[in-house]
Formats: structure tokens, C-alpha cells, sequence
């Protein structure tokens, strides 16, 4: 096995990105951030990937931010401490703004950035033993570059109670919350996740990147004031060539040109 701490491949229309710090809990660390920031980038180029899974080995999903990076920094200035926090932020960005489908798979504990990673996925499966939290304040600091993507994920009111508090909480809650959308036990996260990879692969991948251009222009929008814009985007969606495959492949009873064989995703990958 290799000591890179992010292993990436792809297959059949798939990007596995796999954090693989097992003995750091998969807490973040600056060449772990920038090999995932390189590594995202080159799967949202790649026109063969028409989803991106975020999983990881061992039994934690990511403890966050390594605290032994952390100390380093804190040696450093002002100035160095700003360019380091920019990369997360990089990190982060990138994830959440990638046009294809995302999902976080978290068979472990995520806490910190490793929680912030798994709210900037569109979709988000996790183990019925997994946890999730914001520790951040019991160390004196905060989970500044993670909130607008947290906050956005289970609202402001819950944000200020699991940053004040540093407390956990368990998947049920972070389902009801809605910080993932799916708890499984363990043993069938990855069948859950080859049902969802089936649906994501049976829909366009143009208009999936267009719904998501579409919910980050509507989100915070009053309805009103967002119709027009709306009403411009589905005449574009419709008289494009991916829309007008869609429909006559519907009215003729056939699968659209995007989809191969039955929709279905082979075997996933195994881990470490």
C-alpha cells in the first residue's frame, strides 16, 4: 500500500478519493490538504467521472485538523497562519463547488474538518456507530472555515449549540439535523452506496451540474425575486442537446445516450 495520504482512482464513471491516514485518525495535516485539493481538481476535468465518492481507511473518517500541524502553526505569524487557513479554505471550496455529484461515505468518527468535509458533499451516507462533532472550542479555537458549509447543512441555531458545546452527536442526530442524509449499519454502507451511485449515474450529467448551479442561485433568494432566473434556466436546459436527448429518449421508451447497461455500479472498491 502506498504512504500517500489520499488515493485516488477511477472506475467505471467514478472518482474514489480515499483519505488514508489510518494511524492519524485521517486528520489533515498541509500536504494531505494539498494532495486532495490537487486531486479533486483533476477528477472535476476528468470528463469520464460522472460522481465523486469521499471515503476513508481505517476506523475513523477524519478526526479534522491534525493537532501536531496545529501546534507548527501556532509558532508561526499572523501572515503564515492566514496563507495555511486560505488552503483549507481552498479545500473546502473546491469540494463543495465541484459540478458532479459528491458523496461522503463515513463508516467513523467526524469531527472538526473532517465534519466540514462531509457537509460540503451533496450527499452524505454514514454508519449507524458513526459520530460527528465541532471540538474546536475546547481547544481554544473555532471551526471558522468549515462554518459557512456547516451552518448551511443543519442552521444556525444547531451550529451555535455543537460550537459552543464541542459535545458530539451521534448519526441519528446528525440525520435528524440533516448533516448526512442516510444511516446504515455498518456491514451495508457499501450497498447503500451503490444504490445511490445508480441513481446519480442514471441522471444527465449537465443538468446535474445545472441543478447545482441552480440551488446555490436560488438558496437565500425570495421566491419572487428568483423566477426570472429560473424561468431562463430551464429554457436553456430544455433546448440543449443533453435536454432534448432526455425527453425523446423517455417518449421513445429507451435509455438516454448517457447511460450504459443497466444503470448499475460494479463492486466498490476495497479498502486498506
Amino acid at each position: 500500500m502506498t504512504d500517500s495520504p489520499i488515493l485516488i482512482r477511477t472506475d467505471n464513471g467514478v472518482g474514489w478519493v480515499t483519505l488514508n491516514r489510518p494511524e492519524r485518525r485521517n486528520a489533515f495535516d498541509d500536504r494531505m490538504i494539498a494532495d486532495l485539493v490537487r486531486g479533486l481538481a483533476a477528477l472535476r476535468g476528468d470528463g469520464s467521472v460522472r460522481a465523486v465518492v469521499l471515503r476513508a481507511n481505517g476506523s475513523s473518517f477524519s478526526a479534522g485538523a491534525d493537532l501536531e500541524w496545529m501546534k507548527r502553526m501556532s509558532l508561526f505569524g499572523r501572515k503564515e497562519n492566514l496563507a495555511d487557513a486560505r488552503e483549507l479554505a481552498t479545500l473546502m471550496g473546491v469540494l463543495a463547488e465541484m459540478p458532479k455529484p459528491t458523496v461522503a461515505l463515513v463508516q467513523g468518527a467526524a469531527l472538526g474538518g473532517g465534519a466540514g468535509l462531509v457537509a460540503c458533499c451533496d450527499i452524505a451516507i454514514a454508519a449507524d456507530k458513526a459520530v460527528f462533532g465541532f471540538p474546536e472550542a475546547r481547544l481554544g479555537l473555532i471551526p471558522a472555515v468549515i462554518a459557512p458549509f456547516v451552518v448551511q447543512a443543519i442552521g444556525p441555531r444547531a451550529a451555535r449549540r455543537y460550537f459552543l458545546t464541542g459535545e458530539r452527536m451521534d448519526a441519528v442526530e446528525a440525520l435528524w439535523l440533516g448533516l448526512i442524509h442516510r444511516v446504515v449499519p455498518r456491514a451495508r454502507l457499501e450497498d447503500a452506496l451503490r444504490d445511490v451511485l445508480a441513481d446519480l449515474t442514471a441522471c444527465g450529467p449537465a443538468a446535474q451540474a445545472a441543478v447545482k448551479d441552480l440551488v446555490a442561485a436560488v438558496s437565500g433568494r425570495p421566491p419572487r425575486e428568483a423566477l426570472d432566473d429560473c424561468a431562463r434556466r430551464i429554457a436553456e436546459v430544455r433546448s440543449s442537446a443533453e435536454g432534448r436527448e432526455g425527453v425523446t429518449a423517455f417518449l421513445e421508451r429507451r435509455p438516454p445516450a448517457w447511460r450504459t447497461g443497466n444503470g448499475r455500479i460494479p463492486a466498490v472498491p476495497p479498502r486498506r
